[in-house]
C-alpha cells in the first residue's frame, strides 16, 4: 500500500504526545512490512523539511497554528496526483475535514474528542473555535461514513454515543515498547518519591497535585515530587510551586531521554495522573511496564488504562481531599504498593505495538478493497 498520514506533529516535535507516539509506533512497523508510508505534518524550528524516521517519509511544512488550512492546499497541489491508495486522517485538536475534498479511501484515527475540556486548555475564543470545529467534524465524518480507529473503550463509546455506526468504529488497543519500558534492576528510591510524567498542559491538571502536596508534606515531610515532561503550562506550574512554598520538594526535569525516563519511573514509588480527560493512558501502561503503579483521576480513558486496586488507585477528579487521602494511603502502605506493582508488571505485558500494527494493516486493506 501507498499510505499518506496527516497529523499536526511528528514524534520529534517538542510538543509531541501520545498521538504522535501511536502514529510512530504503528506506522513505522507498517513501513517495516514493506508498505510506503508518508507523513505530512507541521514544521518546527531546527527540523529538516524532509526526513526518514524508521521507514516513514516525513514532510514538514508550515506552522502548527494554520496547518489545518495548509493541508487541503497541499493535497490539491501535490498529493491528489501522487497515487496514494489510502489517506489516514489523524484527528487531533482542529480537524482537517478531509471528507470535503479527499477522493481516495479515508480512514480516521482519533484518540479522544476534546469536547468541553478544551476550555481548560486555552482562552475562550480559541477554545470556542476548536469546540465548534470538532462538533462540525464529528457530524461530517459520521454523515460521510468515514471509519475510525480508536485505542480505548472510552473513545469507542464516545463515538458510538455521537451516532457513529458500530461497524465504523474499530478499537485497536495501544501498545507498549517493552524493549524500552521495562524493569532494569534500578531499585525504588529509599526516600518517598512520587512523579508526574507527561506533557504539561492545563487540561492535564498537574496544579491539582501541587495544591494537594502541602497537606501531604505535613504527614510525610521527606516526600519528593518529580515532574517529568515539557509543555506550555510549565511556567504557571513552576510559579505555583514557589507560591505554595514547595520548591524544596518539587523538581521539574523538562524533557528527558527515554533511558532517563525509565530510570525515574522505576525509582518512583508510584506515578500520579491528574488529567481531566484522556483517550487512553499511554504513560500509565508505560509506568506499569516499569513496575510502577499509578494513582489516577477517574475519568474517561484513564479508567480503561488503570485497573482499580489491581494496578493502581482512583481518586475523584477535582476532589483535592480525596487526592490527598489516596496519596497518603499509597505513601504509608508499602504492602499495597508492592502488590499493585506486581500486578502492574503483568498488565503492561498485555499491550503490544506489533499486534496494533498488524490489526491496522488489515483494516486499511479492507477499506481499499471495498473502494
Amino acid at each position: 500500500m501507498k499510505i499518506l498520514v496527516v497529523n499536526w506533529q511528528d514524534i520529534k516535535n517538542p510538543l509531541a504526545g501520545g498521538a504522535e507516539v501511536h502514529l510512530h509506533e504503528v506506522y513505522s512497523r507498517i513501513a517495516g512490512m514493506g508498505h510506503n508510508v508518508t507523513l505530512y505534518c507541521s514544521a518546527f524550528p531546527g527540523a529538516p523539511t524532509r526526513e526518514s524516521l524508521k521507514g516513514i517519509s516525513v514532510i514538514r511544512e508550515g506552522g502548527r497554528y494554520f496547518f489545518n488550512f495548509r493541508f487541503p492546499l497541499a493535497y490539491l497541489w501535490r498529493f491528489k496526483r501522487a497515487g496514494f491508495d489510502i489517506i489516514i486522517d489523524d484527528m487531533n485538536k482542529i480537524p482537517f475535514l478531509t471528507p470535503l475534498y479527499v477522493k481516495e479511501p479515508l480512514y480516521g484515527v482519533t484518540h479522544h474528542l476534546f469536547g468541553r475540556s478544551i476550555f481548560l486548555e486555552v482562552n475562550f475564543v480559541l477554545a470556542s473555535y476548536v469546540y465548534v470545529m470538532e462538533q462540525f467534524a464529528v457530524r461530517l465524518y459520521k454523515r460521510r461514513r468515514i471509519p475510525f480507529i480508536v485505542g480505548s473503550p472510552s473513545t469507542q463509546h464516545e463515538l458510538l454515543e455521537r451516532g457513529f455506526a458500530p461497524d465504523l468504529v474499530s478499537m485497536i488497543p495501544y501498545g507498549v515498547n517493552r524493549s524500552v519500558h521495562r524493569r532494569t534492576g534500578i531499585p525504588k528510591s529509599p526516600e518517598p518519591l512520587i512523579g508526574y510524567f507527561g506533557r504539561l498542559k492545563r487540561y492535564k491538571c498537574v496544579d491539582h497535585l501541587l495544591r494537594a502536596l502541602p497537606a501531604v508534606l505535613k504527614q510525610v515531610p521527606a516526600l519528593k515530587l518529580i515532574v517529568v515532561g515539557e509543555g506550555n503550562d510549565r511556567p504557571r506550574l513552576e510559579a505555583m510551586t514557589k507560591e505554595l512554598g514547595l520548591s524544596s520538594a518539587v523538581e521539574f526535569t523538562g524533557f528527558v531521554s527515554e533511558e532517563r525516563k525509565v530510570e525515574l519511573l522505576q525509582r518512583m514509588w508510584f506515578k500520579v495522573t491528574t488529567s481531566s480527560k484522556e483517550g487512553w493512558g499511554l504513560t500509565v501502561v508505560e509506568a506499569n511496564a516499569c513496575g510502577t503503579p499509578v494513582l489516577s483521576s477517574n475519568v474517561p480513558g484513564l479508567r480503561d488504562a488503570v485497573r482499580e486496586n489491581e494496578t493502581g488507585l482512583f481518586y475523584t477528579y477535582g476532589d483535592g481531599e480525596d487526592l490527598t487521602q489516596k496519596l497518603l494511603l499509597l505513601l504509608r502502605d508499602e504492602a499495597l504498593r508492592n502488590r499493585l506493582s506486581l500486578n502492574a508488571l503483568e498488565w503492561g505485558k498485555r499491550f503490544d505495538w506489533d499486534d496494533a500494527a498488524m490489526k491496522t494493516v488489515k483494516l486499511l486493506e479492507q477499506r481499499i478493497a471495498r473502494r
